[in-house]
């Protein structure tokens, strides 16, 4: 029986580093959409920006455009003085060159503003299109450290389920599916050590005459609290002895 308790110690701590390496391979997608959450979001609002930019330098070509309209009028206009007829004509010839003047200065104005305003929304796009390369490399470098886990994950945990394979090879069927019972029923962690009368699985204390029988390590026991199987934590214990028990087995 203590062999099989020994195999018992084994086994949980195989069960516990494939829960560990399937952990890290589930959890990969969740960490990647973490660490892409800044990028995206630097992303979305370098998109914004830019649309911004693109919007005002297509207002300043059209009101550019608009300049050359105005300017074209007031090269015919004046063209047209030789024309005028009386003082009347005249007169309002003046004031015809003087509203589309005004015009032009207008529009002047609104392309100075433009310009101002696209040169500052350069800057501003300059500095988050860097922003944006900086979070996607760090995604592209975080990608790789996580591709570089799964990878050790997978061969560790291919590793782990051969010998987990080989180590049930050896336990008795009835006290397998009582560890494998308990393993389900208390999250993955059937088999633990008991120290100073406690048990370490639920933290309660352990009868002294139970406690006592439990220290020899000799056949499979139960807390009385959790049904979780117990051996000593002491000195020489089990646990450590469990490389030179299942060393075949590797």
């Amino acid at each position: 029986m203590k062999e099989q308790l020994k195999l018992l110690i084994a086994l949980q701590e195989v069960d516990s580093s494939i829960a560990k390496d399937e952990a890290i391979i589930r959890v990969i997608p969740k960490k990647i959409s973490s660490v892409e959450k800044p990028f995206k979001d630097a992303q979305i609002f370098f998109d914004k920006q830019k649309s911004r930019y693109e919007a005002m330098d297509k207002k300043r070509k059209d009101r550019e455009r608009s300049l050359d309209d105005v300017n074209e009028k007031i090269k015919k206009l004046k063209a047209r003085r030789s024309e005028i007829k009386n003082n009347k004509e005249y007169q309002a010839h003046l004031k015809e060159i003087a509203s589309a003047e005004e015009e032009r200065s207008a529009v002047e104005d609104e392309i100075l503003v433009l310009m101002e305003s696209l040169d500052v929304t350069s800057k501003e796009l300059k500095m988050e299109e860097a922003k944006v390369t900086a979070e996607g490399t760090k995604v592209e470098t975080f990608r790789k450290k996580l591709a570089e886990d799964v990878v050790a994950a997978e061969k560790e945990l291919e590793e782990q389920k051969r010998r987990r394979v080989e180590i049930v090879k050896y336990l008795d069927r009835d006290i397998y599916e009582q560890y494998f019972a308990i393993l389900g029923s208390r999250g993955g962690l059937a088999v633990v050590g008991a120290r100073d009368e406690v048990c370490l699985g639920c933290n309660m204390n352990i009868p002294p005459q139970l406690f006592v029988e439990l220290k020899k390590n000799e056949k499979i026991m139960h807390c009385p609290q959790c049904g979780r199987i117990l051996y000593w934590k002491g000195e020489g214990d089990l646990r450590e002895q469990e490389n030179a028990s299942v060393a075949g087995i590797r």
